[in-house]
């Protein structure tokens, strides 16, 4: 049975062609860039999230795989030059806040939706939480596919998470996490990235 998954996902791979995205930055989406991303490189992707097994697995192939892509863009536009939060990267050229984040990691992720590569979530707009009546943040958001439960039933609500790459400099993998606890600022609870530091080659 494991060779007729690995024989689908190597048809996956096979029809895999290069992919153009706009980037924002410079704060509020002021600017875009186009970066493109080749045919190996989407072959990367499409290896990578194929082989989650499950909605978690998916999240943390996620987290990578958005910071590879940001990364990526980054050899391609000033968006290199960013650094995690808004402090760190004030006075540079393509420095991204949290619009330009959440606006050009929902194009990522949308990419990867239409080429189906996201098996256990599908995305949603992106999230806006208000901290201590002043502090406006935004980011990407995915939704968990509703699983019919084992025996017949109600579908439980489906979990929504965050992909936050806000939080830190260009390349790095992106903050994933439930949605309530982004909301209510937890970002010392992140949800743990167990392959982090993996390379995309």
């Amino acid at each position: 049975m494991k060779w007729l998954a690995c024989l689908a996902l190597a048809g996956v791979v096979s029809a895999v062609s290069a992919e153009t995205v706009r980037v924002c930055y410079n704060y509020g989406c002021l600017a875009e860039a186009e970066a493109h991303f080749d045919e190996a490189r989407m072959t990367q992707l499409a290896a990578w999230l194929g082989a989650a097994q499950d909605a978690a697995d998916e999240r943390a192939r996620l987290s990578l795989a958005v910071g590879w892509m940001l990364g990526w863009a980054g050899e391609q536009t000033p968006i290199a030059a960013d650094r995690g939060g808004n402090f760190a990267d004030q006075a540079a050229f393509g420095r991204m806040d949290c619009i330009d984040h959440s606006t050009t990691t929902t194009r990522l992720l949308r990419l990867l939706e239409a080429r189906g590569w996201l098996r256990f979530h599908r995305v949603a707009e992106p999230a806006q939480r208000v901290l201590y009546l002043v502090q406006v943040h935004f980011s990407a958001q995915i939704e968990e596919r509703a699983v019919p439960p084992e025996g017949g039933g109600t579908l439980a609500a489906p979990e929504r998470h965050v992909v936050d790459s806000w939080f830190r400099d260009n390349g790095q993998p992106a903050v994933v996490m439930r949605l309530e606890e982004w909301l209510a600022g937890n970002e010392d609870q992140l949800e743990a990235v167990a392959i982090a530091g993996r390379s995309p080659d």
